[in-house]
């Protein structure tokens, strides 16, 4: 796995990467050599917010959290990341190495002992579809729209690139959009 640290508004120490490169190791057993793990550390005020993603063969794995401290941070985006695998590890492993997942979870039970480490799969059962015609708007519209009918995200055809994109609100109350690679 490749690491790339980001520190934003703080100058990250060594001891600090090394411990990132620790945490992260034990899933480089999941994914492969291509994999690529983005570290991003913001400090403000009193809360540093410690940010992953990592991502392999077009799946992504993100999770986020902020304490007072980083290292604290760091632990408690380590245990998403191994939680979000452990919720979905017959899907992942259709997906990543062959037998990663399940010596992924051999060690972690023989690390950590067998407290409740079988998580019952959930199914992805879609329960509602709806169909809308997509017309072209600009980012600012699509807002607009997205939050006179109360959603939370908002699918539109952008009005600049012709793509579909996606505009979102984010747990901070600003706004994010989605835009395909080209």
């Amino acid at each position: 796995m490749k690491y790339n640290i980001v520190g934003r508004k703080v100058n990250l120490r060594d001891n600090f990467k090394e411990r990132v490169y620790k945490k992260l190791g034990k899933f480089e057993k999941i994914f492969g050599e291509d994999a690529q793990a983005v570290v991003t550390v913001t400090v403000e005020k009193n809360r540093q917010t410690v940010e992953v993603t990592i991502r392999d063969n077009g799946m992504l794995l993100r999770a986020e959290c902020t304490a007072p401290e980083m290292n604290d941070a760091l632990d408690s985006v380590v245990d998403i990341l191994g939680g979000q695998i452990r919720k979905n590890k017959t899907k992942l492993s259709k997906k990543l190495k062959p037998d990663s997942i399940s010596r992924y979870f051999a060690e972690e039970v023989t690390e950590y002992g067998d407290d409740d480490y079988t998580l019952e799969e959930e199914d992805y059962k879609v329960v509602r579809t709806k169909t809308f015609s997509v017309k072209p708007l600009s980012v600012e519209e699509a807002i607009l729209q997205m939050n006179m009918i109360g959603h939370e995200f908002f699918m539109f055809r952008n009005a600049k690139s012709g793509e579909i994109n996606v505009v979102y609100k984010r747990k901070n109350g600003t706004y994010g959009l989605l835009e395909p690679e080209v």
